[in-house]
């Protein structure tokens, strides 16, 4: 079985590309295949940025699957931009990670703190969660995926983190892939009390799922 991630923050450091594939290769035991749009380095962070990279998405799951042989694809952003449009593009199942997340959010507790990158929560994760997301918080200083790469960032992430739990959270859930990259799910492990859905490890478990395995 292959997976197809499609990232939507464009670089060429092949490490950070494949950082997500990585991931789905090694907890999932299938193999994956990762890809970025181009043109968006700052990946998608408003609705401009989310409007350029649903064309790109789409664009990118039709190749993907013409040319990598994948039996399901991945959307590695939590606002699942391209979704509809790669879905009616290509043949097999394709999975939003915010969406997916969401999803497992629900069905390991009932009051869900979001973890975001923007002030607006994705309608890709808003529309699941319904009246379940008590709050969300964006870490304080960061505005770009790319923040959350420095040491600040990432501390940021945590204090956010045990902000929402202190406000009534019983489940935390990641509204950026990011914070996969950063490993913030390990930092968190054993600080705040609740369980913590990696959007990642969610759409990577809801695509395996769906292709079969």
């Amino acid at each position: 079985m292959r997976i197809g991630v499609v990232r939507v923050v464009t670089g060429d450091d092949p490490a950070l590309l494949d950082a997500h594939g990585r991931i789905v290769r090694e907890e999932f035991g299938v193999d994956a295949v990762s890809r970025c749009i181009p043109d968006q380095p700052d990946g998608v962070h408003d609705a401009a940025t989310f409007a350029s990279a649903a064309v790109k998405v789409a664009e990118l799951a039709a190749r993907m699957e013409r040319e990598d042989g994948v039996d399901a694809l991945l959307i590695s952003c939590a606002a699942d931009p391209g979704l509809a449009g790669a879905r009616a593009a290509v043949g097999v199942p394709v999975v939003g990670a915010g969406s997916a997340a969401a999803r497992r959010a629900l069905e390991l507790g009932s009051r869900i703190g979001v973890l975001d990158l923007t002030v607006r929560t994705p309608e890709s994760v808003t529309s699941v969660l319904g009246p379940r997301q008590v709050a969300a918080l964006v870490p304080e200083g960061v505005a770009r995926t790319r923040d959350l790469r420095t040491g600040a960032g990432a501390e940021a992430a945590v204090r956010a983190a045990e902000r929402l739990v202190a406000m009534g959270a019983d489940t935390l859930m990641f509204a950026c892939t990011g914070m996969t990259t950063i490993g913030l799910a390990a930092r968190l492990a054993g600080r705040v009390g609740v369980p913590v859905v990696d959007a990642v490890r969610a759409g990577a478990r809801a695509a395996v799922r769906a292709a079969g395995g």
